[in-house]
């Protein structure tokens, strides 16, 4: 298991972008589940302003 998580010398390169990668990963879900929200909130709003008298 040590080898696996020394990676050949090459952890100090490998375990960082890894990281890296997985926190890109994550903030592009974030940023999109946000922008999801807000279009949808922003249709809910023209659809109730359409209906309104």
């Amino acid at each position: 298991m040590s080898g696996f998580l020394s990676m050949g010398g090459y952890a100090s390169s490998v375990w960082p972008a890894v990281a890296l990668t997985f926190g890109i990963i994550v903030w592009n879900v974030v940023a999109a589940r946000r922008s999801f929200a807000a279009a949808r909130a922003e249709a809910r709003r023209r659809v109730s302003m359409e209906q309104a008298p």
